[in-house]
């Protein structure tokens, strides 16, 4: 009986001080992660300084998607014998002066993408990697300060495809304004006197007018989390058949060192664009009705892009 209450005795003071001891490493744990909380606080304070200064801000980031197959008498499907394979590029990059009467904001936005399908029974299809998706966009914005939050504006911003038909079209939109920035990170322009040029082929169905120029752009960087949302809107005076807009959208996740996750995409307005397809699609053994201004289906554009990203 007495060796069996000592062992009972030894079981309860393991278990006793095994309980303290995991109570007193938790409270440790628990106040050196409130030392980290404090500590990331002031490290916080002090990137707002040092981002409040005067100065060049200059960063990128992309994303990079990928993939390649293979098929040898793969019967389940039509092309049985096929190699294929697809590569996608995006990336956003920027360089802003910020001084305490003016800035200056410049930003490149790029998605290219190219696909392949080779099948390997026949010598008449195209084997080469073809692009499939092509998005190019550079702005420059430069504002003298009213406010804080206020500044006159002039914007230039080119946007055009350059892996199939550079410049056909491409549009250039100049116009001047006020830029508002009613928190860090966004910026958002209204130019009510703005001239969207349109370089195209086609002048029959592309061109050029004047309008308002509105732009919404949200970059930010928080923590391994980097994102950015652009919106370009074009409201022509002449017709708004020349309307437009574009709004596109990154975001990348940082994994390991500068390597992570991205995903890119963006929609489109464009009845210009659209008409251009329809009439280059047109048959007009067909019987259907030429396509026109009044009758062409404006759909959506659309695109997306995910893979592997570089914060750069």
């Amino acid at each position: 009986m007495k060796k069996l209450l000592f062992t009972i005795a030894l079981i309860t003071v393991a278990f006793t001080t095994n309980a303290q001891t995991m109570e007193e490493l938790k409270a440790e744990q628990a106040a050196k992660k409130d030392s980290i909380v404090a500590i990331q606080g002031r490290v916080n304070a002090l990137q707002a300084q040092i981002d409040a200064l005067p100065g060049w801000r200059v960063g990128a980031f992309g994303t990079i998607g990928g993939s390649i197959s293979n098929f040898n008498n793969w019967y389940a499907q039509g092309t049985p014998n096929n190699s294929s394979g697809s590569i996608g590029v995006s990336f956003n990059g920027y360089a802003n002066l910020i001084q305490e009467k003016y800035f200056w904001r410049n930003a490149l936005t790029a998605n290219l993408n190219w696909i392949k399908l080779d099948d390997k029974d026949t010598d008449l299809d195209d084997d080469d990697f073809n692009p499939t998706t092509d998005v190019f966009n550079l702005s420059s914005l430069y504002g003298r300060n009213i406010t804080n939050k206020l500044a006159a504006s002039a914007l230039l911003e080119y946007r055009t495809t350059l892996l199939n038909n550079f410049n056909d079209p491409g549009y250039l939109d100049v116009g001047v304004g006020f830029t508002w920035t009613p928190v860090d990170n966004l910026i958002v322009v209204v130019h009510p006197l703005n001239y969207n040029f349109v370089f195209a082929d086609n002048d029959a169905i592309f061109d050029s007018s004047l309008g308002a120029k509105i732009v919404a752009d949200y970059t930010r960087q928080i923590g391994a989390v980097s994102f950015k949302s652009n919106l370009s809107m074009f409201q022509s005076y002449k017709s708004s058949d020349l309307s437009n807009w574009t709004w596109t959208n990154s975001f990348g996740y940082t994994l390991w060192k500068m390597i992570g996750v991205g995903f890119d995409f963006g929609l489109r307005s464009n009845k210009q664009e659209a008409l251009n397809y329809a009439l280059g699609n047109f048959d007009p053994l067909s019987g259907d009705d030429e396509p026109s201004f009044g009758n062409v289906d404006n759909d959506l554009q659309t695109y997306w892009t995910l893979g592997l990203s570089y914060k750069f």
